[in-house]
Parts: C-alpha cells; structure tokens; sequence
C-alpha cells in the first residue's frame, strides 16, 4: 500500500489523520473530496463548489500517476441532493466523460465541513 499526498496536502495527512489517497496493486483509492478553493474555503456558490471538488479530485489522481478517465467507480454524497443534481450533472460532465464510470449519488443531512454541499470519492484504476 502506498499513499498518496498531494502537493500542498501534508497538513490534511498530519492533522486529519487520513490519506488523500491510497494505492493498492493497480486500484487508487480517494478520500472523499469536497468543494473547496485552493485557500481551504468552501464557495457559497454551488456551481462553484462543484467545479472546486472535480479538480480536488483530478489533483489527487494526477499526484497518484492517473487522470479522470481512469475513474471506475464514484460515489456523491449530497446536502440538498434534489436542489442541486441539475447543477452537478453539468459540471460532472464536464469533467467524467465516456466510457464513464460507475456512479452513485447519495443525500445526506450535511458533511464534515460547514457550507459543504458535495462531496465526491472515487476508485480509479491505474491499469
């Protein structure tokens, strides 16, 4: 296993007490991702957010030696699923394009972040 730390990311790792990322033989493993800048602050804006947690997630799989289309499987996790999968589907597709993975969305009440409206894991694979 080896992990994955972004440059820029070490804090997260020594603070929070988790990898961005793990590599296990030919499968990458990301951590839940969510919508903040490249200052730590979440955008009011949803669209905003979004955007920040497609390239959080792109960060971390370029750091781990992949790209977006490497992803097989991801996983939203939503507050206000219902108000905002509109918005999200757009930025998803500018970001996952075919073959695309598997996916699944799920409504939550709120994340580990305040203001958090995405957060978004991922396994790609580096095959």
């Amino acid at each position: 296993m080896k992990i994955v730390i972004p440059e820029g990311q070490q804090s997260t790792y020594d603070n929070s007490h988790f990898s961005p990322a793990v590599i296990d033989g030919d499968r990458i493993f990301i951590s839940g991702v969510i919508g903040s800048d490249e200052n730590g602050k979440v955008p009011g804006d949803p669209e905003a957010q979004f955007v920040c947690a497609f390239e959080g997630v792109k960060t971390v799989l370029e750091a781990a030696g992949a790209s977006l289309s490497d992803i097989v499987e991801m996983t939203s996790y939503h507050v206000d699923l219902h108000d905002h999968l509109g918005v999200f589907f757009e930025i998803k597709d500018r970001y996952i394009k075919e073959p695309y993975p598997a996916w699944t969305a799920i409504g939550v009440s709120a994340l580990a972040r305040r203001k958090g409206l995405v957060e978004i894991r991922v396994i790609a694979s580096r095959g």
